[in-house]
């Protein structure tokens, strides 16, 4: 059957995936594509050249003709989905100008100047000037024009990863809206680069010429040009149908349509998400982020570098699983999931701050991990353990944020991500939430999510509604022990939600102590 197959290319972190997916959310064909995700010529510094990314995106559609079941002829449109906040300067043949600057990277602009007329005395008065400072030092765009003012000369476009993707597929500067998630004069409100009025143009000073083109979700972004069919060997002429950023893509691929369902990610950033049709702002100033569905927001609470800190204990402390697994066969997640069940909950009073990068709230920029309550009983395994609960508590506590600043009561868990292929984390993860727990029938989440973007803007199903209906369904559900759930429930409020207020003075004095090229702000 002609055009009943949809091509979704997700370029992540770690990786770029083609994916095609059936108008039942089936997978049906894969192929990756590795990448270094980033390399640095200095402490804080993340950055990767362009090319890696077309090249690794080139790789993996190339891979995927060979795959059993593909027909080329059964794709109907393709869908890009994309790591957020990722920026490149192109001049106007859309070549890069420098590096692109990766989102883990920590680079800050200093002393630039602060937002006046109105607008600055209105913050003043709200207390907010800090938080604007902040955002300004933040912006990549700052650092550049800054640091490196012939690289702004020069730039025709200033345009995030998902728009430098688009424009190599389709030959035009274009993006989603939904992919507008980073320090650019979007206006997440009204869903739209921000009126001329609005204060973003002050804190971020540039020529609205410098921006793509934006369309809504679901709506075409161009067709396949010849260049990109040669490279790529998508048939060219196939449209492309505009999707999201990858966690707005992985909530709607999980089912979270609707805002009592909070879709977790287990990924590099560790979120929680809801979808609302109303725009709310979980801490002021801090906006909700746009969604795959049109006209709908995503808010979140993330934890920078969440399930990095999993990454880094394997690689640390986890060779034995890692030459186990492979004497034995097994992946090694198995084995160390073997180590958290070695451990009863609350790891024996073992409790984990998971703020391994500073925030601007809460945590706020002084914010560092901290581990409290070791004594001569812990082993490696509570501390692996406690990574995973200090994960989830503070996810808990984002949730709790979240329903109350909404006023919906999150009853349902979605949990997608590289981490959500380990029983116990999602096992544990139930226990601390209280609540049911369920992966999405596929891991590629995000992947799906794009489909149902192309899904529903192909009119292959009339609504989001419909698509959700068809395309996504639940995998294994994990319900809450209820003992486990009170031992949490006691270190969480007890413990958990007292350490940040109490170590905070610490934080303070050690950032003092610690300049920002020292050490924590190394990637």
């Amino acid at each position: 059957m002609p055009g009943d197959h949809l091509l979704a290319i997700d370029q992540g972190t770690q990786s770029a995936r083609a994916l095609i997916f059936d108008l039942r959310g089936n997978l049906v064909a894969k192929a990756r594509a590795p990448i270094e995700p980033y390399f640095s010529d200095a402490p804080g510094l993340a950055e990767q050249h362009a090319h890696v990314f077309w090249d690794a995106v080139c790789k993996a559609c190339q891979a995927l003709w060979s795959e059993p079941g593909v027909s080329k002829n059964r794709i109907a449109g393709v869908a890009l989905t994309t790591q957020r906040s990722t920026v490149l300067n192109v001049d106007k043949d859309g070549a890069p100008l420098r590096p692109a600057i990766s989102w883990l990277d920590q680079r800050r602009t200093e002393g630039l100047p602060p937002v006046g007329g109105a607008w600055g005395v209105l913050f003043r008065l709200a207390g907010m000037s800090g938080t604007v400072a902040y955002l300004q030092a933040e912006a990549e765009a700052n650092w550049i024009r800054t640091h490196q003012p012939e690289i702004w000369k020069q730039t025709h476009k200033y345009l995030l990863l998902s728009g430098y993707l688009t424009f190599r597929l389709v030959g035009r500067f274009v993006d989603s809206i939904g992919c507008q998630v980073g320090y650019i004069p979007f206006d997440y409100k009204g869903l739209h680069w921000s009126k001329r009025s609005d204060w973003k143009w002050q804190a971020l000073p540039m020529d609205p010429s410098l921006l793509p083109d934006l369309k809504a979700p679901t709506e075409t972004l161009g067709e396949i040009t010849r260049a990109a069919s040669d490279a790529t060997g998508i048939p060219a002429g196939l449209p492309l149908i505009a999707a999201a950023a990858d966690k707005a893509c992985e909530v709607i691929g999980a089912g979270g349509l609707e805002p009592h369902v909070g879709c977790l990610s287990y990924g590099t950033a560790a979120t929680i998400n809801t979808t609302h049709r109303r725009y709310l702002e979980v801490i002021p100033l801090l906006p909700p982020y746009p969604s795959a569905v049109p006209g709908a927001y995503s808010l979140e609470v993330q934890i920078f570098r969440g399930y990095w800190m999993v990454s880094w204990f394997k690689h640390e402390f986890g060779l034995r699983e890692q030459h186990l697994a492979d004497e034995r066969g097994l992946v090694p997640e198995a084995l160390f999931d073997e180590l958290v069940r070695a451990v009863p909950p609350g790891s024996q009073g073992l409790v984990l701050q998971p703020y391994w990068s500073p925030g601007l709230k809460h945590p706020g920029p002084e914010a560092r991990g901290a581990i409290i309550g070791f004594g001569a009983a812990h082993t490696r395994a509570h501390l692996y353990r406690a990574i995973l609960e200090g994960l989830a508590y503070a996810l808990r506590e984002g949730a709790e944020r979240t329903s109350k600043r909404s006023g919906v009561p999150i009853t349902e868990l979605r949990v997608a991500g590289g981490g959500s292929q380990s029983d116990a984390a999602l096992q544990l993860t139930a226990d601390v939430f209280g609540l049911p727990a369920s992966r999405p029938h596929v891991y590629e989440a995000s992947g799906l999510g794009a489909a149902m973007d192309a899904a529903v803007g192909l009119h292959l199903h009339p609504d989001f509604q419909t698509a959700l209906r068809e395309m996504t369904r639940l995998g294994r559900t994990f319900e809450p022990d209820a003992a486990a759930h009170r031992t949490y429930d006691d270190l969480y409020r007890q413990v958990y939600l007292q350490m940040y207020d109490r170590l905070r003075p610490l934080y303070e004095s050690m950032r003092r102590s610690v300049p920002p090229s020292s050490g924590e702000r190394t990637t």
